[in-house]
């Protein structure tokens, strides 16, 4: 699996880093998500497609290979 984050999309939520806190975290200044790890290992699978389904502005697209 392939994350790939559209910030300019995010609105800080932060529902993305509850979901998945080993693969988003948010920016300090502004709360935009930022993406730590774009190829998650198999175990964080699960909570990245949660994360990526309860995103309000689904700014999160998953490639799964």
């Amino acid at each position: 699996m392939r994350v790939e984050l559209d910030e300019p999309k995010c609105v800080a939520s932060g529902q993305c880093v509850m979901a998945a806190p080993d693969v988003f975290d948010q920016r300090d200044d502004d709360g935009v998500a930022i993406l730590l790890e774009e190829e998650p290992a198999a175990g964080l699978h699960d909570e990245v497609r949660e994360a990526a389904a309860i995103c309000p502005a689904a700014a999160i697209r998953l490639v799964e290979q």
